[in-house]
């Protein structure tokens, strides 16, 4: 393929270099003439393991060229890869002001190009931004219409310094956020040289995942930093804490608890970490990100609150009122606290969990429930469907396959707030779902 690549610092100067030395004919661009002469001298713009040989060994074969000429660019090649930086401003918001220079430029020669070119944009962009501004401003310069005469699409890169090669022939999948399926078909051409799965999705979905990612690697290190800082101040050996830790494949390094849904509760999560909050606090330790666990865990539940007054219903079925599904564990259960508030608001509540009844509440449990919602003995229900009936606003605290079953309780009057995110794609109750996550 002939492929121009926009950009030729760290991320265009790595991917020109794997993609010619896979066989595409590419042509880098870039304003700055000293990254241009070092391509074509065979060399390396940038310090990075083994670039230098690549680039060298590609511009031996003539399959690595590059230019400041961006008209000869885009007429000489079928796709256009945008690999400019998108750098912060100084109020933390994104600057897209080389980008929408390249758009521009791109547009303005598509516009005397009768061929159908491809634009991917590999820059790193916030959500949204592909289809609200990358697509209106190629359709406005160019004089064409994206999904007829432009092929546009975010490939997400996600290349380390000290491994960029290493990462760019070995990714765990490609991601390409597009609405065309030729564009699709392109990039399963230009990346068959590697045997890593392709998944086409929204381009607003594969804009947030590459900021997904990377808050995640910098929540892991921060994570792993608090926890050596409480291990020191009492000369624990933090690398065994965490050695330990990763050893759990099951629910520690794994894809467990990581669907959004509702808050955590229980008798464990929330003790423990008051525990160590309270440990921190004595020794004048300062976790921050740990700190902010509670702060958040609360805030899903101000949320939840704040969407059920919002929709303005008096009836609400709560289904689920222990802290998970599967137990009649009230200790810390977020629905306990969302239905204390709701009916602090005047609001008529009435509870459907199997597992928690009044006759079998006990113990600590019902210590509880007697502290916290005194009266929950008028509020529980044991006919899922005569709940369902009486109430206009449904909220799912759990997923259940029995809760699955409501499908064929719900009509048109009802709304519906499902917090584990069961219906997130079932058509017959989208129509009525109230987003949470």
């Amino acid at each position: 393929m002939k492929i121009s690549v926009f950009g030729l610092g760290y991320v265009g100067s790595v991917t020109s270099a794997c993609l010619a030395n896979a066989g595409h004919d590419v042509l880098g661009v870039d304003v700055n003439p000293h990254k241009v002469h070092c391509i074509n001298a065979g060399e390396s713009p940038i310090i990075e393991p083994g670039l230098k040989e690549l680039i060298q060994k590609t511009h031996d074969r003539r399959g690595l060229r590059a230019t400041t000429n961006y008209q000869t660019a885009i007429l000489e090649t079928d796709l256009s890869l945008i690999c400019v930086g998108t750098p912060s401003l100084p109020n933390g918001s994104i600057n897209l002001g080389i980008l929408r220079l390249v758009i521009h430029q791109i547009g303005e020669v598509l516009k005397h190009k009768p061929a159908v070119h491809h634009i991917v944009v590999r820059s790193t962009i916030l959500p949204g931004t592909l289809l609200k501004e990358v697509c209106p401003a190629l359709e406005m310069n160019s004089a064409k219409k994206c999904g007829r005469d432009l092929m546009v699409s975010f490939n997400p890169e996600f290349l380390r310094e000290g491994s960029a090669i290493h990462d760019f022939m070995n990714p765990p999948f490609l991601i390409v956020g597009t609405e065309h399926d030729r564009a699709l078909t392109t990039l399963e051409k230009m990346y068959s040289f590697l045997a890593s799965p392709i998944i086409k999705v929204d381009p607003s979905v594969a804009e947030m995942v590459k900021y997904a990612c990377n808050l995640f690697h910098g929540l892991k290190i921060t994570f792993a930093n608090e926890i050596g800082a409480i291990c020191n101040s009492v000369g624990i050996d933090a690398h065994k804490v965490m050695e330990l830790l990763c050893q759990d494949t099951d629910l520690n390094l794994s894809s467990k608890y990581l669907k959004p849904g509702f808050a955590f509760g229980g008798s464990c999560l929330p003790k423990d970490l008051q525990a160590i909050l309270h440990y921190c606090r004595q020794s004048d330790l300062e976790v921050p990100l740990i700190k902010a666990i509670g702060l958040s865990n609360q805030t899903q539940v101000d949320r939840c609150v704040e969407m059920v007054l919002q929709t303005q219903q008096k009836n609400v079925a709560v289904l689920g009122l222990s802290f998970k599904a599967g137990t009649d564990d009230l200790r810390e259960s977020p629905a306990v606290k969302v239905v204390k508030r709701l009916i602090g608001e005047g609001l008529n509540v009435a509870i459907y969990d199997r597992n928690v009844t009044t006759a079998n509440l006990i113990g600590s449990n019902k210590q509880y429930i007697e502290e916290k919602l005194p009266h929950v003995s008028s509020l529980l229900k044991d006919d899922l469907k005569k709940t369902i009936d009486e109430s206009s606003l449904i909220i799912i605290t759990y997923a259940t396959d029995e809760f699955l079953g409501i499908r064929s309780f719900v009509n048109g009057n009802h709304k519906v707030i499902d917090l584990p995110g069961m219906f997130h794609d079932d058509p017959e109750i989208k129509e009525r779902l109230i987003p949470f996550n």
